[in-house]
């Protein structure tokens, strides 16, 4: 039944390639155009948020969105004045005349730097306001709290926009860096739109060129980048619309587009790859191409087309549902960064299985039977014999029936060594450390990065507290609680309290200054276990590192058991078999081990930090745990479906189960081993990039791809289907009843 609305499916788009064709242009060309400009002057990046991961209804959540309605003050924006002497008399008038010119900008409610107070740079406070090098200062300029966001915007440019002036009032070699929550943010979002421009323009050309390879000409690639370029256009747009329902970070537009690139060019791959091999075949059956006319409307191409469909396209299909599976697993958690990636991916999966399904189909119709002839870099004598043995071919023997064979002969050894390796690479991984990192994410060139880097080590006194407390009493009150944190291991100093609107605000530091580190951990865990009588709570960076990694544990397995289930029940529908699946969720397990491995090894450990330009925080994004998890998951079942499908074909046929997987696998395993550069190649152009979470996810998935594409579907699957033989398709009676009625057909 699958297979032949399938091959409807492939007809009617076939029947009318150019209104398909039309109508994804208008889709895409559309997504990108309210993506970059918006609705109502509002873009996609305009949209986005950014800034460490929340947890609604979370203890640290709830304690910000107090501290903010009891905090009276408005938005700040910081100079840091590098490279000047502050004791220098003629630098201390030229700040009067720029305070004057900061204090008459209209919403402006206080300027502070260490002239201002009383006493100038004699009064002990001015201290805290001078770096301790001597050679620079701060300038604070706070705006009105009462401001509407028209005004507060306009306000906060103005004062930028002088801030950034001011140091060459103070002589020729003065510099300086500006800071405020906005410019944080506008810096991340253009880092994020800088880094997808860059991994557009690093994966998408190399891509192109390794399908040149794969094809043997330009035709056949461009169809597999034009399904690419839609599905990205659309996707943008998608989340467009995803930001009005929900709260999307600004890392989510990467790796979205990421997604995006590897499974339209995997998914096109598969259905010009089948459709070549198809008019092949219709060529060779003398009584299949009698009676298909020859006119305008090519009865081979259709054919070829529809067979394609109900093939490739079917396979193309059940592979995109269980990655979407997969990647739908986050929606079970509540952190919203964790929903918002799962509903975009999820959207992006269906967008990309869509262009397979009908845009690339009807570009193949529109080519006709040219994919049959080489194309012109056949042609050129030094290429034709490269080509020859890169472009797809039909042939049962090749390089890969051949280490299937090598493979077979040792199958325990393949099977064994290949583990080992896995769980040698896999070893790296019981170290992970989680966090949730802050500025650091950004590179070290950031302006914003610089100036917080400056603050901590040249302005340790001002210093804002790694943890928070915010306590439902007086400060009177409060006493008995400062003296049980001062006590607390890991505490190096409590701040005075102050009053706000009721509530007591009590600043801790701890040992190591470092926000997300496990010593600030460790003392939000401690702060937590205290009883004083009173309502409290713990926010901070650190308490919301753990509230995530809570909200992580305590939804983690329905996440697993969903995808697991779902997996399960889709392979055993298509495969009839009860062992398959079991098989493919274990190895998939294994194999997402050793690229987790991988990646703790090269990023918290930082052993990568001078190959890719980094610098490494000590741990591993929280949410970058997440959704590699769930993405490298889903991406191993995409290539276990393309070689199970093929095996599964040749085993319908009635070939020996050793057969089935030799052809099998060489069949598949070139499609397979070129998809997975090509997809390598798009996750390795974000790690070009500059956001770290960004490299991280790049870097994770690339490694994942590799290891699967190798190790697992070229040694380990093949090694352990021979092994098992016909127990391979062994299920229980009553399952394959259940299967008699209710399976794939394929």
């Amino acid at each position: 039944m699958f297979s032949s609305l399938f091959s409807l499916l492939g007809r009617v788009v076939a029947r009318r390639p150019w209104l398909t064709v039309g109508i994804w242009v208008v889709l895409a060309v559309a997504g990108y155009s309210v993506a970059v400009l918006g609705v109502g002057g509002s873009s996609l990046f305009d949209r986005v948020s950014t800034g460490a991961p929340t947890i609604s209804g979370s203890e640290s959540q709830e304690g910000q969105d107090l501290l903010d309605e009891v905090d009276v003050s408005g938005e700040s924006v910081t100079l840091l004045v590098l490279d000047v002497d502050p004791a220098d008399p003629a630098v201390a008038e030229a700040m009067a005349t720029e305070n004057r010119r900061l204090g008459a900008i209209a919403g402006v409610e206080t300027v502070i730097d260490p002239y201002v107070l009383e006493g100038g740079l004699e009064n002990p406070a001015a201290a805290t306001l001078v770096a301790e090098s001597g050679d620079g200062f701060v300038v604070e300029v706070t705006l009105a709290p009462d401001l509407t966001d028209a005004e507060r915007d306009e306000t906060h440019d103005l004062v930028v926009e002088r801030l950034h002036a001011l140091p060459e009032a103070l002589g020729a070699d003065a510099d300086g860096l500006v800071s405020s929550a906005d410019l944080v943010l506008d810096e991340i979002t253009g880092q994020v739109r800088e880094d997808l421009e860059t991994g557009e323009a690093v994966a998408l050309p190399v891509a192109l060129l390794v399908m040149v390879l794969v094809f043997g000409g330009f035709l056949a690639a461009a169809m597999p980048m034009a399904g690419a370029f839609a599905s990205i256009g659309v996707g943008l747009g998608v989340l467009l619309g995803l930001t009005y329902l929900m709260g999307v970070d600004a890392s989510v537009v990467n790796v979205v587009s990421l997604l995006a690139i590897g499974l339209s060019i995997d998914y096109g791959l598969l259905m010009v790859s089948r459709y070549r091999e198809e008019l092949g075949n219709l060529a060779d059956d003398a009584e299949a191409v009698d009676g298909l006319r020859r006119r305008r409307r090519d009865g081979v191409v259709l054919e070829a087309v529809s067979r394609t469909m109900a093939t490739a396209g079917q396979t193309v299909t059940f592979s995109a549902v269980t990655v979407a599976i997969s990647i739908a697993g986050l929606l079970v958690f509540s952190p919203e960064i964790l929903r918002s990636i799962g509903a975009g991916g999820v959207a992006v999966i269906l967008i990309a299985v869509l262009t397979a399904l009908t845009l690339v189909p009807a570009l193949l119709t529109l080519t006709g039977r040219r994919l049959e002839r080489p194309g012109l870099l056949g042609r050129v004598p030094f290429l034709r014999g490269l080509l020859a043995r890169t472009a797809d071919v039909r042939a049962d023997e090749g390089l890969f029936s051949r280490l299937a064979v090598v493979v077979q002969k040792h199958p325990w050894w393949t099977t064994g060594g290949a583990l080992l390796a896995l769980l040698l690479l896999a070893s790296p991984a019981l170290g992970l450390q989680m966090r949730s990192s802050g500025i650091e994410l950004l590179p070290a060139s950031s302006e914003q990065r610089q100036l917080v880097e400056v603050l901590a080590e040249e302005y340790p006194a001002s210093d804002g507290a790694e943890v928070t407390v915010l306590a439902a009493t007086g400060v009177e009150a409060s006493a008995g609680l400062l003296a049980e944190i001062d006590a607390l291991d890991g505490v190096t100093a409590v701040d005075e309290p102050r009053d706000a609107a009721g509530y007591t605000v009590i600043g801790v530091h701890v040992s190591g200054s470092d926000p997300a580190g496990a010593e600030a951990v460790g003392v939000v865990e401690a702060l937590r276990e205290l009883d004083p009588g009173f309502d409290t709570w713990v926010t901070g960076q650190a308490a919301a590192q753990v509230d995530f990694r809570d909200a992580l544990a305590d939804r983690v397995w329905w996440a697993v058991a969903i995808v697991v289930v779902a997996t399960m029940v889709l392979l055993f529908l298509m495969t009839g078999s009860l062992v398959l699946p079991v098989k493919a969720i274990l190895t998939n397990a294994v194999s997402l081990a050793a690229s987790l491995g991988v990646l703790v090894w090269g990023f918290q450990e930082g052993h990568l930090e001078g190959l890719l330009g980094f610098d490494a925080v000590g741990g591993i994004e929280t949410y970058v745990v997440a959704l590699v998890v769930a993405f490298a998951f889903g991406l191993a079942m995409d290539y276990e479906l393309f070689l199970l499908s093929r095996i599964l074909e040749l085993h319908h046929e009635g070939r020996s189960d050793e057969e089935a997987v030799r052809v099998g696998l060489q069949r598949s395993g070139r499609i397979i081993t070129s998809a997975a550069a090509i997809i390598v190649v798009v996750f390795a152009g974000f790690v070009a990039g500059q956001l770290l979470v960004i490299k991280e996810v790049g870097f994770a998935l690339a490694v994942a791809v590799i290891i699967d594409a190798t190790l697992v579907r070229l040694l380990l699957v093949p090694a352990s289907m021979t092994l098992l033989g016909r127990w391979n398709w062994w299920a229980p009676t009553f399952l394959r009843r259940v299967h008699a009625r209710a399976g794939i057909e394929h």
